[in-house]
């Protein structure tokens, strides 16, 4: 399988957007560039850029593989990605206003309407229930990944509790301390002010009941979650407060964080608590990570909570493979950003020829995050593959399947010289209700072994700065 390599145009001569750094990457000494990684290495381990691997007997934190040479997207390309951004992020926020409001989508017979109403994302609670500003989806991430010159995919939606921005911005500040003058040669889009759109962004969110300046908190599960790091890391950075459930109570209509002055109302939740365990009033009545009648006052205007409750069902995988009859619906217009062609199992056509080919395709589950419960088929053993199949057969509405892509390569320094690897995009968005601010650049996600499709830092990958050239 040939893959496109987005730094060189031939064996010998760079594409026009990695120009200017292969001349200065020729340049310089192998022993000082190996010397420089460690050194970015020290700085991760330093700063306490960790994550937690679940379901490993040696589940200890770990630090995220980080490669130094930057991945670079010239401004036409960029420009293209954010027109096809855009386009999905309106048809999503639109889309879940339709679904727990009139439902025009599935009248139209467009989305099966079963789908909707025996999906564990959906959330009747949130049936009627308008949002402060009509956005659902106030943080968004969108995984891409790139075959050709011109072709981009959109792999999956990211509309729940999106993560990975912190290690995005800790690349950049990396490579800025680390490289000082590569930035100085080349026209780079900043993004060292993501914090502070985002504390815009999330403002413009604030609730009728806000007085004055919006009170914003993060809601963290605790010290104990796997992305504890980027919560109290977005907290410290734009100026919120980093709550547990146990710090939040509800006092005079409105939901109320403890200070060392009393209790003071919160307008705006960025909540990193999944749905579930929001509420034990209203979900799940064993959680302890969140806060009784959280819905009850979110429901009455009390408080914004980004993203909203039931958001999740818009990154559904099964709903992902109607993405294109979405856009179209709300929008008018054909997708400009493709989606990877998807076999629903849970049709009995679909799911006989995922059956029969398994050893050729990715299989996912349709909740499924982090590149946990998938099949790689062409990289599983044939008892993995036999394993799996007895799963699909259970349950097949769990499971939708993929061809395998041939992903674009970029290099990583390896053992002092360049070598190719498989990566994705994660682009960030924030959406207010006048405006959607597209952060120039976003996490680049790398397979470090040789050979691997998979990019999550959960398996093994890496990340790398990712930089979008100014036009």
């Amino acid at each position: 399988m040939k893959f496109f390599n987005e730094m060189m145009a031939d064996e010998t001569s760079a594409r026009e957007p990695y120009r200017l750094y292969k001349d200065w990457f020729d340049s310089q000494d192998p022993k000082v560039l190996k010397r420089k990684s460690a050194e970015a290495e020290a700085v991760f381990r330093r700063t306490g850029i960790t994550f937690n691997v679940y379901g490993k007997k040696d589940a200890e934190e770990r630090l995220i593989p980080f490669d130094i040479v930057p991945r670079i997207i010239g401004a036409r390309e960029w420009t293209k990605l954010t027109k096809g951004i855009d386009q999905r992020v309106r048809a999503i926020n639109a889309f879940l206003h339709d679904i727990y409001h009139k439902q025009e989508i599935l009248k139209a017979g467009r989305i099966p309407k079963h789908l909707i109403q025996n999906n564990e994302a959906y959330l009747p609670q949130m049936i009627g229930v308008t949002p402060p500003g009509g956005v659902y989806t106030h943080i968004v991430g969108i995984d891409i990944v790139r075959t050709g010159e011109n072709d981009f995919y959109v792999l999956e939606d990211n509309a729940r509790t999106p993560s990975g921005v912190s290690y995005m911005l800790e690349n950049r500040e990396t490579m800025l301390q680390m490289f000082p003058d590569l930035f100085a040669q080349n026209r780079v889009q900043q993004v060292s002010d993501y914090p502070h759109a985002l504390r815009r962004s999330l403002s413009d969110c604030a609730p009728k009941a806000c007085k004055g300046k919006p009170v914003l908190g993060v809601l963290t599960p605790g010290i104990h979650n796997s992305a504890y790091f980027e919560h109290a890391f977005l907290a410290d950075q734009m100026g919120a407060e980093l709550v547990e459930g146990h710090d939040i109570k509800i006092e005079n209509g409105r939901v109320c964080m403890r200070t060392t002055e009393g209790n003071e109302p919160i307008d705006v939740l960025y909540r990193r608590v999944d749905d579930e365990y929001l509420d034990p009033l209203n979900f799940n009545p064993d959680s302890m990570l969140g806060v009784p009648g959280l819905m009850d006052i979110y429901r009455a205007g009390g408080i914004t909570i980004a993203n909203a409750p039931g958001a999740g069902i818009a990154d559904d995988k099964a709903i992902y493979s109607y993405m294109p009859d979405i856009i179209e619906f709300y929008t008018g217009e054909k997708a400009l950003l493709d989606n990877v062609p998807t076999w629903r199992c849970s049709e009995a056509d679909s799911l006989a020829y995922v059956l029969e080919h398994l050893s050729e395709l990715v299989v996912k589950e349709v909740h499924g995050s982090g590149g946990y419960g998938m099949l790689v088929g062409p990289a599983a053993s044939k008892k993995e593959i036999e394993v799996f199949r007895k799963k699909l057969e259970a349950k097949p509405s769990n499971y939708i399947a993929q061809p395998t892509l041939a992903l674009s390569t970029t290099p990583v320094f390896t053992k002092s010289k360049l070598a190719p690897r498989h990566v994705d995009l994660r682009p960030f968005i924030l959406v207010s209700p006048n405006k959607i601010n597209i952060t120039p650049g976003g996490l680049t996600r790398v397979a470090m072994k040789e050979g691997s499709l998979v990019v999550n830092s959960s398996q093994g990958g890496g990340t790398k700065d990712t930089w979008v050239l100014e036009d």
